[in-house]
């Protein structure tokens, strides 16, 4: 038999190598030795590191350890070039990204040899996948810098971006921060991994030979240092970061309170839910590529399996039979299916954790299938009769391991797919797609694919929940976490009013006073845990009224009531919309007793701010069934149906001032998008919020979803940032405080905004009464929907 018909007979792969010179020559050009990019210009190289090659353990060239000065230098350079770039028109600056979008793809085939090179994913992947990825962001954000006038009016680039992002997808993560930095204005300073700098350097050089202005965007590599210098640095004014969840969770304690921007895309551990109804072959396929594409090493991979009991036996034999048939070897060879992990010490770490998954009761099956004797290299693993807490179910593994679990109903696919402290991804396999758009809402994760997996594109928004983190890239919602609003660089600091001291410190000097007032928890008036209350005072000194002394104890129980009540997002908006309705008009009822109340604790006429409280309240009613999502057109057979969805239970510390509009301005929007709230109300002036409680009482208000806890500011809001049962929270206050509410939400990476000590109008309709309120508010999870025969 002759040798062509053999290869029909066994359907065996033969090499198809992808040739090197090419990448090889460019390495050569710079003699195998890279400084940094600053200023458009490159410097000599200082202290370097080898970057090697992980599918043979050859050094491709020494990369420079940037320092502190390096990371200045390149700052100051950003910085010089941030006013004339913003100053450009959106028509100008998209005519770079697309000169740059142009020459990525000239010379596409350099990228993908050198990222493999750098990185060990198989070549079709950099080839097919991540390289045209990278051009398509330019090319799409070189329209929206055209078009952000229009879309996002009254706002302005943030200044200097500094973006660190991982060895993963070097060149991918690279376009999907520099694209939207660029085209809003801002100018960069990178740093991209130590194991994976090559790709980033090169294209510094397609920056030159787009004329791009220099400063605009400088690459500085190195090690972690260089990271921690670029996330301090003070003149930085936003920060993105790629990686993993303990890096991420240093990143936003160490920017606590600096005021800057901060987008945070973490690490995952995602399911992927096979019903019993399912193509079993197309869900075997898209298991495939689901933890097996780039051998594993990816945030959203699907690297935990749910499947139906009915049908896991058969479903576990195929894919075992179709991990016998994977390819693992030379990842240019354009025959592989998985290439070299980036680093021995990655290796390591996959093995580490599997021993340990194995320990815990797991079954381990890999297939019998060869490895190179040379390089970083793991056999495709599944990991059986585990249970969710073993600790492969439980952690990011970041390598090609499976491990798969069983469920029965979709009510418990729900539930384990949702067990997990991540929330980035997660794929449904079903032919019956009203079962797929049911499940779909239901899970906790900001990206979900029906009938296929590891879909992206640069109109669709990526990003995560919880531990995942938070912000997104691609889309509009990428395109503005790169802009804020112009009013917002104009803040000034907010001045108390002076008051007057108390006449009296003993507590039993409060005769006059018959009553105290309770806290609100779970729809019920409740005492404080302390059996302590504080005393509410006059500008004057009076005593006018006392209420609870709020701790730790009733913020567990509003908690735990408001997390009881989080069926309230499924509510229609249009019936949570009524409740507000209503809401308001029983306040304007008792309009003169508020304003009374106001009066009583500030000195000042309280008309208005009730007022403007109740138009407040009128203003997100109207807003409930108008905040929609969007539906985006990828390239592919597919539509992205953006869902705008509430957070979960919010913590909400009021401003010190307007007692009761301060309040209310900050709860409506919560309201309004589905959210259930923990309320602290002014310390100085609450009176005015636990009159609420009757409003609330009679506006048919669901148990649990406002829940309020008077007493100290600063000590509540510590206890709610520390609470892993809240899921984001607000505190209009001073500066310290909001640093120590930035900082203490670290537990769980809860999304966060606050005050930092400057005045916010909340009075200010412009800017309060829209979407400023509502995108903080909410949170975007797209939805992947597969059409066509």
């Amino acid at each position: 038999m002759n040798k062509i018909a053999e290869i029909f007979t066994s359907l065996d792969y033969g090499p198809a190598p992808e040739a090197a010179d090419v990448a090889l020559a460019w390495l050569a050009a710079h003699d195998n030795r890279f400084g940094h990019f600053i200023n458009g210009t490159w410097t000599k190289p200082g202290k370097t590191f080898a970057t090697e090659n992980p599918a043979s353990g050859k050094t491709l060239a020494q990369i420079t350890d940037g320092t502190a000065d390096d990371v200045d230098a390149a700052v100051k350079a950003a910085r010089a070039a941030f006013k004339p770039w913003a100053a450009l028109s959106g028509y100008q600056r998209g005519k770079y990204l697309y000169a740059i979008a142009r020459l990525i793809q000239k010379h596409s085939r350099l990228f993908a040899v050198l990222e493999t090179m750098d990185n060990g994913k198989p070549i079709r992947e950099s080839r097919d996948v991540d390289i045209p990825l990278v051009a398509r962001h330019f090319y799409h954000h070189a329209g929206w810098a055209q078009h952000l006038e229009r879309e996002f009016p009254d706002h302005v680039p943030y200044g200097v971006c500094g973006q660190i992002i991982p060895w993963n997808f070097p060149l991918l993560m690279l376009a999907w921060k520099i694209a939207p930095a660029l085209a809003a204005g801002n100018t960069v300073v990178l740093k991209p991994a130590e194991f994976t700098s090559l790709t980033a350097l090169l294209f510094a050089e397609i920056c030159e030979k787009a004329g791009l202005p220099k400063g605009v965007v400088n690459i500085v590599t190195g090690e972690g240092d260089t990271g921690a210098a670029i996330v301090n640095h003070p003149d930085i004014d936003k920060i993105a970061f790629t990686g993993s969840t303990e890096v991420g969770k240093i990143i936003r304690a160490a920017t606590a309170g600096s005021g800057k921007g901060l987008s945070l895309e973490l690490g995952g551990k995602s399911p992927y839910i096979v019903f019993d109804d399912a193509d079993l072959d197309s869900a075997i396929e898209g298991l495939v590529d689901a933890i097996w594409f780039n051998q594993g090493q990816v945030c959203c991979a699907g690297s935990r399996l749910l499947v139906q009991e009915s049908i896991e036996e058969r479903f576990i034999a195929k894919l075992k039979k179709r991990m016998s048939s994977l390819r693992v070897g030379d990842p240019l060879d354009k025959a592989v299916d998985i290439g070299a992990l980036v680093a021995q010490v990655q290796v390591e770490r996959v093995r580490d954790l599997v021993k340990k998954g194995v320990a815990e009761g797991g079954q381990l099956y890999e297939p019998d299938i060869d490895l190179p004797k040379s390089g970083c290299f793991l056999r495709p693993a599944l990991i059986t009769h585990v249970s969710p807490a073993n600790s492969v179910v439980a952690e990011e593994v970041f390598g090609p391991v499976l491990v798969a679990m069983s469920f029965r109903t979709p009510e418990e696919a729900v539930a384990l797919a949702n067990n997990t402290k991540y929330g980035l991804a997660a794929t449904i396999w079903s032919e019956n797609i009203n079962l797929a758009l049911d499940i779909a809402p239901k899970l906790k994760a900001g990206v979900v694919w029906i009938n296929g997996t590891n879909q992206f594109d640069a109109s669709v928004g990526f990003g995560g929940y919880k531990e995942s983190g938070f912000g997104r890239e691609g889309g509009k919602e990428g395109m503005a976490s790169y802009l804020k609003p112009a009013w917002e660089k104009a803040l000034k600091p907010f001045v108390a009013p002076v008051l007057k001291a108390p006449k009296a410190a003993n507590p039993l000097d409060a005769a006059s006073i018959d009553q105290t007032a309770k806290m609100y928890i779970g729809g019920k008036q409740a005492r404080p845990d302390s059996g302590y209350s504080r005393p509410v005072h006059s500008p004057s000194g009076a005593l006018v009224g006392e209420v609870g002394d709020g701790n730790r104890k009733d913020i567990r129980n509003a908690v735990e009531a408001a997390r009881a009540a989080l069926g309230w997002a499924t509510t229609t908006a249009h019936t949570r919309a009524q409740i507000l309705y209503f809401l308001a008009e029983n306040l304007e009822y008792r309009a003169a007793e508020f304003a009374a109340r106001i009066k009583a604790q500030t000195g000042e006429d309280g008309t208005a701010e009730v007022e403007q409280s109740v138009e407040r309240l009128f203003a997100f009613a109207g807003w409930a069934d108008k905040y929609d999502g969007a539906v985006h057109n990828p390239p592919s057979r597919t539509v992205a149906v953006a869902m705008v969805e509430a957070i979960g239970v919010m913590g909400i510390l009021a401003p010190p001032s307007r007692p009761l509009l301060g309040s209310i301005a900050l709860i409506a929007p919560a309201l309004a998008m589905g959210n259930t709230v923990v309320l602290v109300p002014s310390e100085r002036s609450p009176l005015s919020v636990t009159d609420l409680y009757q409003v609330i009482e009679t506006s048919d208000v669901p148990s649990g979803v406002i829940n309020i806890v008077t007493g100290n500011s600063a000590s509540l809001a510590k206890t709610l940032a520390e609470h892993d049962g809240v899921d984001a929270i607000w505190f209009a206050g001073d500066a310290e405080t909001s640093a120590m509410v930035e900082k203490a939400s670290v537990g769980n990476l809860k999304q966060t905004w606050t005050t930092r000590g400057l005045y916010y109008d909340l009075a200010d309709k412009q800017k309060f009464e829209g979407d400023y309120l509502l995108k903080r508010a909410t949170q975007v999870k797209n939805v992947w929907i597969p059409y066509g025969a």
